[in-house]
């Protein structure tokens, strides 16, 4: 990670916060606090870097 650039940074991130809003919406918004503490931490990752989420939420 260390020799990634802020872009592909960010792509990464945003992959991973898609994967996790597929993740919740198969589970049927079953309660699960460590997938909702993900999303949180990767919302707040991306927000810090300019990224707005809300387009990307299911």
């Amino acid at each position: 990670m260390e020799n990634m650039t802020e872009q592909e940074l960010i792509i990464g991130l945003i992959d991973k916060y898609v994967d996790l809003q597929r993740i919740k919406k198969e589970n049927k918004n079953t309660p699960n606090e460590e997938l909702e503490y993900q999303i949180r931490a990767t919302t707040v990752k991306l927000s810090s870097m300019g990224v707005n989420v809300e387009d990307l939420t299911l």
